[in-house]
């Protein structure tokens, strides 16, 4: 149960950052959080990084799932916090063209891939074991793909934060579909590449259920 608790709380600080203060407050909070949930949870903070930590072998899909319900549910009342007591609201309005879908689905993809590989590379291999930089590269790539892609998709790279975005009005419910499939796509790709190119490096059992 405490690795969901933390996820939540992770989760939870990433999309208030988001909503309240953009890339910039978003990168910020991720950082940070990772430094104090990362030992705990390995904290993901993103059903397309968990999904890509599955797929290296370090999850399971029950703790998967267990782990998107954490996330989502943090990002939910980060977001309501923000609707309700900061009464920062988004215009409503689709903030992707028509003509630009393309575009933001690339910059999806790009920009989750980046960092679900930047995770994969810098907290789950045996060559950066027990690193410290790992939640600045995490932080960093994050800021680094909002600052390159994100005008092109609003910079999510993570479906929990599409989601909130998309009740605060940030994005608009007709294009949640392309941050889900290209976000979670990105993820894929993540895992499958990586587990490509260092195939030499087998996984470690699992993240234990720390509630079992």
């Amino acid at each position: 149960m405490k690795t969901y608790i933390v996820e939540f709380i992770g989760t939870f600080f990433l999309v208030l950052g988001a909503a309240l203060y953009g890339a910039v407050g978003a990168s910020l909070s991720l950082m940070v959080m990772i430094y104090a949930g990362g030992h705990i949870s390995g904290a993901h903070y993103n059903p397309a990084v968990t999904l890509a930590v599955m797929i290296r072998g370090k999850a399971t899909l029950k703790e998967a799932v267990r782990y998107w319900i954490a996330q989502f549910a943090g990002a939910i009342v980060a977001v309501l916090l923000a609707l309700f007591v900061f009464k920062i609201e988004g215009s409503g309005n689709c903030i992707i063209p028509e003509d630009g879908i393309a575009k933001a689905i690339t910059a999806e993809v790009i920009g989750t891939f980046a960092l679900a590989f930047v995770i994969l590379n810098v907290a789950t291999t045996k060559g950066t074991q027990g690193n410290s930089f790992y939640g600045l590269a995490i932080g960093g790539t994050v800021l680094a793909m909002a600052l390159t892609v994100g005008q092109f998709s609003g910079g999510a790279f993570n479906p929990a934060v599409a989601v909130a975005l998309s009740i605060q009005k940030t994005f608009c419910w007709a294009q949640i579909w392309i941050y889900l499939v290209a976000c979670f796509g990105g993820g894929v790709l993540a895992g499958v590449i990586f587990n490509y190119i260092n195939e030499d490096d087998k996984p470690t059992p699992p993240i234990p259920d720390a509630g079992e």
